[in-house]
């Protein structure tokens, strides 16, 4: 039986049900003409939700993402590092102890798995300080997706490969030149690194790196351009936070900053989440409430899927992908 003739026999109430709406829904918007933005929080390159994600890039059933830093240089921290990584399936368990072990072996944890600093993180900032430093004193800037996929497609990286290379969603981005927007990418260990480098003089101008308020004037440009009333644009978010609240924002900014007309507003939203709503919580928020912003409409397709994004985003691609 394949996944998705699986998931519509077995998957018929509560959040196995809304899984089910949610995917399709997202066919049928892609069906009737129109484009989707994903984004990702957590740490789902980590997760290696990349396998799947490259896939729906391939098949141009994704043709935008928003991201935490964290997540666009973890995925390539998998693509060179993966095979000196370890899981640690009684994470629960680790004394205090425990945790400083794996510092001292600079093993980074992220709930089950460690990512190993010196094959990852040092190997991959040897490589692009090099881009950086070059933009730098050629007096240009990019956005930190864009510096990526200048290495990517150097090739400089190829000999440190551990994985098959179509598992690596920002590869298979950078193939097609897919707009990515990443906001707070200082928040990350890249950005951080970024920073020190700064701070040491290593790069002269800490523009070089374009992030934040770039990045929300290229994203109303990109909407402007490409969301149309006979061709919207819908938005699937995986987690919630900055990667979800910054894009979904454009929408209520043209209108109501920039009085652009003529612009729709999101036409599909589904979201998965296990974050609750309470004291305010954006990333608990139901989709109705986007509606008091300007964001989504009384009529836009809304499906929310309450459980864990790392089991039901690969099902609702895979139903997407009609695996």
């Amino acid at each position: 039986m394949q996944v998705t003739q699986f998931l519509k026999h077995h998957f018929r109430h509560f959040n196995a049900a809304a899984l089910i709406d949610a995917a399709e829904g997202y066919k049928t918007h892609l069906a009737n003409g129109n484009k989707m933005l994903v984004t990702l929080a957590g740490a789902m390159s980590t997760a290696e939700m990349g396998i799947i994600l490259a896939e729906m890039i391939r098949q141009d059933k994704i043709h935008a993402i928003s991201c935490t830093g964290a997540n666009l240089e973890e995925d390539i921290f998998n693509l060179v590092a993966h095979d000196f990584y370890e899981r640690i399936p009684h994470y629960r368990d680790l004394t205090a102890q425990d945790e400083e072990d794996l510092l001292n072996r600079h093993m980074n944890r992220v709930t089950d798995t460690c990512i190993p600093e010196m094959e990852a993180m040092r190997r991959l900032e040897n490589t692009v300080l090099k881009f950086w430093e070059k933009a730098d004193q050629e007096g240009k800037a990019y956005f930190p997706h864009e510096f990526f996929y200048q290495i990517l497609l150097s090739g400089e990286l190829e000999q440190y490969y551990q994985i098959d290379p179509k598992n690596s969603w920002m590869l298979e981005a950078a193939k097609k030149n897919l707009p990515i927007f990443v906001p707070g990418w200082e928040d990350s260990t890249l950005g951080n690194i970024y920073a020190g480098h700064v701070i040491s003089g290593d790069i002269k101008n800490v523009h070089t790196m374009r992030t934040g308020i770039q990045y929300m004037m290229e994203l109303a440009d990109w909407y402007t351009q490409t969301a149309k009333e006979e061709s919207t644009m819908g938005f699937f978010q995986i987690g919630g936070g900055i990667a979800g609240d910054f894009p979904i924002c454009v929408v209520p900014m043209l209108h109501q900053d920039l009085q652009r007309t003529g612009v729709p507003l999101w036409g599909y939203f589904a979201q998965i989440s296990d974050s609750t709503t309470s004291y305010g919580s954006y990333s608990g928020a139901v989709p109705n409430e986007k509606i008091t912003w300007g964001k989504l409409g009384k009529d836009t397709p809304k499906y929310i899927i309450e459980s864990d994004a790392t089991i039901v985003a690969p099902l609702i691609f895979a139903i997407v992908l009609d695996m």
